[in-house]
């Protein structure tokens, strides 16, 4: 069976092997999870759902929309499981930046009606390669059509930090995600790549020509190739640590895995590490073969 790669995957493997070894290749449950990404949950599910209303014609008014925020936050807020990092930030603060990010945004597009909403929280699934041996998938928060015609690959972030318009330009989530849309919805379409930053109440975008594409491709089959060779995953520490849920399994800060994990754990690895011997070979041979005739496939 093909794996299946996802943006989130490779940029893993990127940071650090050893937490791609523990989600990846040992499928470790994360022992916690960062506030941040918490209150970045929250925010897109009351967004997913507030078009959702749109779409049926029920606007929701502003002081709902965050009441259901705050309802799902204080739901789904485990003290034992949410790690604040940053010092001096408290529970509240985290909620009411989940709180701005919303008011922003609503205050911004109400009443919702520049654009047309074609999929929310949309998974897209395709290939890199005519073989079907580079499978990518990925999940975009939404797809609209914008006013002038053109499709919008919209994403929704809740950090402070916004990037350079040349690292936007150079993004790998969103470009990869347009390789997916266009071939559901054309490949003839122009597309465009948008950034919602909530927080700082700003969006930005940025474009792609078949040649970045096509580059990227064969940028990701190489990574892809790469991973598929690696047998060791040594632990990276970086600045990311602190938020990594698997903090407390790594090797480099003294952390072991659970007994309880070990059995599946080495169960797992067997399993994976066949997965990933065949599809190497697959990868191998589809390289050396002839391409297949359309008149075979399908």
């Amino acid at each position: 069976m093909t794996e299946i790669y996802s943006h989130s995957r490779l940029s893993t493997f990127e940071n650090c092997r050893k937490k791609f070894e523990f989600r990846y290749v040992l499928g470790l449950p994360e022992d916690s999870e960062g506030v941040e990404a918490f209150v970045g949950k929250r925010v897109h599910e009351v967004l997913e759902r507030l078009y959702e209303f749109v779409g049926r014609q029920q606007l929701p008014k502003l002081e709902q929309v965050i009441s259901r925020y705050n309802a799902n936050f204080d739901a789904q807020y485990d003290p034992e499981r949410i790690r604040i990092v940053k010092s001096g930030l408290d529970k509240d603060f985290y909620r009411a930046l989940g709180v701005r990010c919303l008011s922003n945004f609503y205050r911004r597009h109400y009443p919702f009606d520049a654009d047309e909403t074609l999929g929310l929280e949309q998974r897209v699934s395709f290939n890199l390669d005519e073989s079907g041996e580079y499978v990518m998938q990925g999940i975009v928060d939404r797809i609209v059509r914008a006013r002038d015609g053109a499709i919008e690959i919209q994403d929704y972030k809740t950090g402070s930090w916004i990037p350079t318009q040349s690292k936007l330009d150079q993004d790998r989530q969103l470009a990869l995600y347009q390789i997916g849309v266009a071939a559901e919805y054309g490949a003839g379409e122009p597309i465009r790549l948008v950034w919602h930053y909530l927080a700082k109440d700003k969006i930005c975008s940025s474009t792609r020509n078949p040649e970045e594409l096509e580059v990227l491709k064969q940028d990701v089959i190489g990574l892809i190739d790469e991973i598929r060779a690696t047998r060791e995953f040594p632990a990276k520490k970086n600045a990311l640590c602190n938020w990594c849920g698997y903090k407390g399994y790594c090797p480099a800060f003294g952390g072991q895995i659970p007994a309880s994990h070990d059995a599946t754990a080495t169960a797992t690895t067997a399993t994976t590490t066949a997965a990933t011997t065949a599809a190497t070979t697959a990868a191998t041979t589809a390289k050396t073969r002839p391409p297949t005739p359309a008149s075979e496939l399908g």
